[in-house]
């Protein structure tokens, strides 16, 4: 099982690829895939025929799954790219950016 260290919400910075440098909050996390999906960041076009009237084709925009190897939380202080770390305190546990030692968890 993989640990889950990004939630939806959490605002993200790309660390490698076409998009290095973008922010964006995520939208959907595919804990299973090891990926999230980021509205308008590595956005790929598809070709449509058209299906009926309704459906014209076309060239449409969606986004792809980004691995988790290639993103990084932003900090919530410094709004620079972060690790992720774990503080437990009682029988809660919490995510902490590693930078800044402040609590990612609302």
């Amino acid at each position: 099982m993989k640990v889950k260290k990004f939630r939806k919400g959490d605002e993200i910075i790309i660390t490698s690829g076409k998009d290095k440098g973008k922010k964006g909050k995520i939208e959907k996390v595919l804990t299973k895939r090891g990926a999230v999906v980021v509205p308008g960041l590595n956005l790929f076009k598809r070709h449509l025929k058209k299906q009926n009237e309704n459906n014209p084709g076309g060239i449409i925009e969606f986004p792809r799954p980004l691995p988790f190897s290639k993103i990084a939380i932003l900090d919530p202080k410094s709004g620079k790219a972060t690790r992720i770390g774990f503080s437990i305190k009682g029988d809660q546990k919490n995510r902490i950016a590693k930078v800044s030692k402040s609590i990612l968890d609302k």
